[in-house]
């Protein structure tokens, strides 16, 4: 195939940018994007490009929570050496990331053959769009019951419960279209926690599993395909996209019920579903 365009790259990264942490699924906007960009979907440095752009998105991550990240591992590190600080609420939640973080990790290598084969296919993107939308529906309805309870937990009650349901929600994400945000934040909001910290929990899981995903496909990037500048850009475009979408979707989660995500999955499923059955696109 010829090798990636700049026009590609600034396309794929502002759609990873914008979709990874939306609940609408980066994987499945990318496999989109990259067929209707001409681009061969189940082509292995095709999916290592997208892979590694994800480091940018990554990267925004890391420089928005810092400060927070920051305080999680020296919480840790102390939690480590004194039974006191163990008792501590960023302790607890830090370990919630650490052992959340490994589901996703050990699924994804045991399945990355059908990852990156069968399940690269347009039809599976638009069911887990519609299907999975279905899942944040009621997650948004046991949020508003837990709310009006006044039962809901915060940041500083999250426990490495949490975190193990959550990782486990994780490895959903797997399938294209199912989305990593919206699996991660409807456990959350089912477990109970409050709409702002499932999400912002979301954000401190993707770290680690994004960027074992992105170091670990680096292997089957293809420079002659890719291009050295290429790449380039599409990190940088998708760490500025990305850094403005974190920002925007912890002020929207705030004051809106991610429901308002399920009508454009749903919408977008369905286009697929008649786009695909009338040949008008293929599926891989």
């Amino acid at each position: 195939m010829q090798p990636l365009t700049y026009f590609d790259s600034i396309i794929l990264g502002i759609t990873e940018g914008l979709t990874e942490f939306l609940p609408v699924s980066s994987t499945g906007h990318l496999t989109i994007a990259e067929k209707l960009l001409g681009l061969s979907v189940d082509d292995k440095a095709i999916t290592a490009y997208t892979a590694i752009i994800q480091l940018g998105a990554i990267a925004a991550t890391v420089l928005y929570f810092f400060k927070d990240i920051v305080r999680l591992l020296a919480a840790w590190f102390r939690g480590l050496r004194s039974a006191q600080e163990r008792t501590h609420h960023d302790y607890q939640l830090a370990w919630a990331v650490i052992v959340g973080s490994i589901p996703v990790g050990v699924v994804g290598f045991l399945g990355k053959d059908a990852i990156k084969g069968g399940l690269r296919s347009l039809w599976v993107v638009a069911a887990a769009l519609i299907m999975w939308s279905a899942v944040m529906w009621v997650a948004e309805r046991r949020h508003t019951v837990l709310e009006r309870s006044g039962v809901q937990r915060g940041e500083g009650q999250v426990t490495m419960r949490d975190g193990l349901v959550i990782g486990l929600a994780q490895c959903f994400s797997l399938i294209p279209g199912v989305s990593r945000s919206g699996a991660t934040i409807s456990a959350g909001l089912i477990n109970g926690l409050d709409r702002v910290t499932a999400t912002r929990l979301s954000f401190f899981m993707a770290i680690p599993a994004l960027t074992a995903a992105g170091l670990y496909e680096a292997k089957d990037v293809k420079v002659s395909v890719t291009g050295l500048g290429q790449m380039s850009v599409g990190i940088v475009v998708a760490f500025l996209v990305a850094y403005a979408t974190i920002a925007w979707l912890l002020r929207f989660v705030a004051h809106h019920p991610i429901t308002t995500f399920v009508w454009y999955r749903v919408a977008l499923g369905l286009v697929l579903f008649v786009v695909l059955g009338a040949g008008w696109l293929s599926a891989t």
